[in-house]
């Protein structure tokens, strides 16, 4: 059972949320002394957090920050702010995403599990092998095999061609690579995601494997 640490000092809103996951099958802490939340993480050793921006004490920034320099727990800003700056300040701070209140609880649930399954789920299967048309990813050592030639990726490549060719025949939208980047502690933008897309298919393509990422105009990209 995956554990959800809730740091949110709105009772009614904690008591809500604490609820509907519980009926998910999730393990709920929920932070009641808000100048001791580190403290309050480190003993609830949880899969994800839920933040809050605007707490007693400290705000839900230094909050981040200081459990970013324990940990990498995938951890969810939750908050009223709007502003476009809110949301760059809480992925630069270590945040994987952000959701504004007023909040529908199944888009909430939708994001947890999302991430869970990225985090946990794709960490228990680090020793699969990919293939596809000839062309191997090894997950142990983030490289590609074609023909008996190999290529390393960069950290980036590997996380984006791990998650396209786990979704064969599958559109994979601009906004999930950039969220599975996010995932890594960096702010992400969209040209930094055509960078990393390009350079990828230039080394598939050194290989000799032409046309192996195909882009879907306005969609995202796809492995046929």
């Amino acid at each position: 059972m995956y554990r959800v640490l809730i740091v949110e000092d709105d009772e009614k809103i904690r008591r809500i949320v604490a609820d509907t996951l519980s009926k998910w099958q999730y393990d709920v802490v929920e932070v009641k002394e808000f100048n001791q939340v580190l403290k309050e993480f480190e003993e609830a050793d949880p899969h994800l957090v839920i933040l809050d921006i605007n707490l007693p004490v400290f705000d839900g920034y230094y909050w981040c920050q200081q459990i970013r320099t324990i940990s990498k727990v995938p951890i969810i800003f939750l908050s009223s702010r709007n502003q476009n700056m809110d949301i760059i300040m809480a992925i630069n701070m270590g945040g994987d995403d952000f959701i504004q209140k007023p909040f529908d609880l199944d888009i909430l649930v939708a994001k947890i599990s999302a991430l869970i399954r990225r985090k946990y789920t794709y960490q228990e299967e680090e020793n699969i092998q990919f293939l596809h048309r000839g062309l191997k990813l090894n997950v142990t050592n983030s490289t590609i095999e074609y023909k008996g030639e190999t290529s390393e990726l960069s950290r980036n490549e590997f996380i984006l061609l791990q998650l396209l060719m786990r979704n064969i025949g599958k559109i994979v939208s601009r906004e999930d690579l950039m969220q599975a980047l996010w995932n890594e502690d960096q702010f992400v933008d969209d040209n930094t995601l055509t960078v990393n897309v390009n350079r990828m298919r230039r080394k598939i393509a050194a290989l000799g494997l032409e046309e192996f990422i195909v882009t879907r105009k306005g969609m995202g990209y796809i492995i046929e």
